[in-house]
């Protein structure tokens, strides 16, 4: 972390709430949540938004549009989890590895490719957004609503990838360690893994 943030143990209030939270969700205390350890109120804020935009859509579609949008963000933190999140909770290994061994979605099926597509574009440049890129999905099976929540959740990843990207979080080790090496490999795509 580039500032000085709470250490857990020494955590009270809300920042100690927000800990064993986290901690309770993973297991280990995640590095990310040091980030949010000077304003546990934006944690909360963040998690309020994020479990809405991803309890108010398909969660599969949720983690190929939130991987999509990692990586196009350069986010290893955020690639790493949300495909530990696509096998483990989707229990989509199959797609999870096709977007390790084809970063750009190509190897998807032609909906799921779609959606990573656009949120992709989403999160590099939402103004380059044009109609013929929302009928594209549209012609994929979407519906309207479901091409809101993809840019809900390609547009809440801006703000939680900039968030520990630019405090200096790094992926979590235990994390990491659940992929192979190759698989890892792929899903570096900025900061490297903190160290044990």
């Amino acid at each position: 972390m580039f500032i000085s943030s709470v250490p857990e143990e020494a955590a009270e209030g809300e920042v100690a709430e927000y800990y064993r939270k986290q901690r309770a969700a993973w297991g280990f205390l995640p590095n990310y949540a040091a980030a949010f350890s000077t304003r546990p109120d934006v944690a909360q804020a963040w998690n309020a938004l994020n479990t809405a935009v991803r309890d108010g859509m398909d969660r599969r579609r949720f983690e190929i549009a939130t991987i999509a949008a990692a990586r196009a963000l350069r986010s290893t933190y955020c690639t790493a989890a949300h495909s530990k999140f696509l096998r483990d909770v989707c229990g989509d290994e199959a797609s999870m590895d096709s977007i390790v061994r084809h970063p750009d979605g190509t190897a998807l099926d032609p909906q799921d490719r779609a959606v990573y597509e656009f949120a992709a574009k989403v999160a590099a440049d939402a103004a380059s957004v044009e109609q013929q890129d929302v009928d594209r999905l549209r012609d994929a099976g979407l519906s309207d609503a479901d091409i809101a929540d993809v840019v809900f959740a390609a547009s809440a990843r801006c703000f939680f990838t900039a968030v520990l990207d630019g405090l200096g979080a790094q992926l979590d080790h235990q994390t990491a360690e659940t992929f192979a090496p190759d698989q890892l490999a792929s899903m570096v795509v900025g900061r490297p893994v903190a160290h044990p």
